[in-house]
């Protein structure tokens, strides 16, 4: 693996940070972020982020599990971060198909075997990552346990809409429309779309300053709104998940009693029928628990850890 860009002062991660370039099975170039605990370490999270996400946001959480015990592998999906993007333009959140995103999971996995990161491996996932962790976890991901953040198994569009959002993403995809911006996105991102005060990512008002310095500095981690091929193939996924049964390992969801970017119900849903698996409410939480108040990350990363030691 050739040696890729950190941006280590963004990241603020532990000491010695390093970064990847891989190349999946589908020919296409990604990152991946590395940061090790200091001493004896109990395992290695595989850290799968959420949509328009970067190695570089996670530099402060592989420091909260680095002071546990827990190394840290970070990637950037396919048109994320540094990785390659999919479309000219590189703004739009795109992808041809969901199912590619294990392409890159299968990429990650050899990387952390080569790089021979101590096991037990557990997964730790994000929104869209909480839905490729969810199926690369049935498909044999090799990992003890897993810790999800507000999981991507539903997208929190009101159920009248639903039916609408079908027929118009499949629509505009069989027209050619497919990389066009989904409804009610944009060529804007998240943090610059909302002022602190309407945004629906954190309740800490200088993680959300550092997310928009982030992307301030290094323009070209920036993703913006999602194309309607993105939503349609997501949409299909979070149905295809939820046919499915629970995989069989322990696991733990947070979610934030503030949230309105995934579907609470669908994640209700999934633990009510996952045996092992519990779920930890955060009180006034949005929708990025690892960049909330401090309180609020403490109890996330307490829980995500004592899972992981319960079982290494």
């Amino acid at each position: 693996m050739d040696a890729a860009p950190l941006h280590a002062d963004l990241a603020q991660g532990p000491d010695g940070g390093r970064a990847f370039w891989l190349r999946t099975a589908d020919g296409l170039r990604l990152r991946a972020g590395l940061w090790r605990a200091n001493g004896a370490e109990r395992g290695t999270a595989l850290l799968f982020p959420g949509r328009t996400e970067y190695v570089e946001k996670y530099g402060g959480a592989a420091g909260e599990l680095a002071a546990r015990g827990y190394a840290t592998l970070v990637i950037d999906w396919r048109g994320q971060g540094l990785a390659d993007r999919l479309l000219p333009d590189p703004l739009p959140g795109h992808v041809l198909d969901f199912a590619d995103y294990q392409h890159d999971v299968a990429a990650m996995v050899a990387a952390a075997e080569a790089l021979a990161l101590p096991r037990p491996w557990h997964l730790l996932a994000h929104s869209m990552g909480g839905a490729i962790g969810l199926r690369a976890l049935l498909n044999g991901l090799p990992v003890a346990s897993a810790a999800f953040s507000a999981p991507m198994w539903g997208i929190a569009i009101p159920p009248w809409k639903r039916p609408l959002a079908r027929v118009l993403t499949a629509v505009n995809c069989a027209l050619g429309r497919g990389a066009a911006y989904a409804p009610e996105s944009g060529p804007q991102t998240l943090v610059d779309a909302f002022p602190f005060e309407d945004n629906m990512l954190t309740g800490d008002a200088e993680m959300y300053a550092l997310q928009r310095a982030h992307l301030a500095t290094v323009p070209a981690l920036a993703v913006a709104g999602p194309t309607m091929l993105w939503l349609k193939t997501a949409l299909a996924e979070c149905r295809a998940l939820a046919a499915l049964p629970a995989p069989a390992l322990p696991a733990m969801v947070s979610l934030g009693s503030h949230e309105r970017i995934v579907d609470p119900a669908a994640i209700r849903a999934r633990i009510a029928h996952w045996p092992g698996a519990r779920l930890l409410e955060i009180e006034g939480g949005e929708h990025e628990v690892m960049w909330e108040t401090p309180p609020r990350r403490a109890a996330f990363f307490t829980a995500a850890t004592a899972l992981f030691d319960s079982n290494s």
